[in-house]
């Protein structure tokens, strides 16, 4: 017996547009792109971006249930005065580096 170790493929539903957009994407389209290739790229960088947000709340709640159990907090107002030292000094740097 042999066996075929890759997977059929699939389709995705059609999808209607109006005809403006369809015009936008094809003006869009990279040297030899089809449509369909750039709505399975579109639809592949979607499925990762929710992945990633899915994954980051993940995160997020699992470091709020960590400060609740142990009360270890962070003070919003120094944390976002950190972030506005690390940008002054970012920006200062860039400044510097552009002369």
């Amino acid at each position: 017996m042999h066996y075929n170790l890759q997977m059929k493929t699939a389709t995705l539903p059609s999808v209607r547009v109006k005809p403006e957009l369809r015009a936008e994407i094809q003006s869009l389209l990279s040297d030899n792109e089809s449509v369909s290739q750039f709505v399975e790229t579109s639809v592949r960088e979607s499925v990762r971006r929710r992945r990633n947000q899915h994954e980051f709340i993940a995160r997020g709640i699992v470091s709020l249930e960590s400060a609740k159990r142990t009360d270890d907090y962070v003070d919003a107002d120094v944390v976002i005065g950190n972030l506005e030292r690390k940008l002054a000094f970012a920006k200062a740097n860039s400044a510097q580096s552009k002369r």
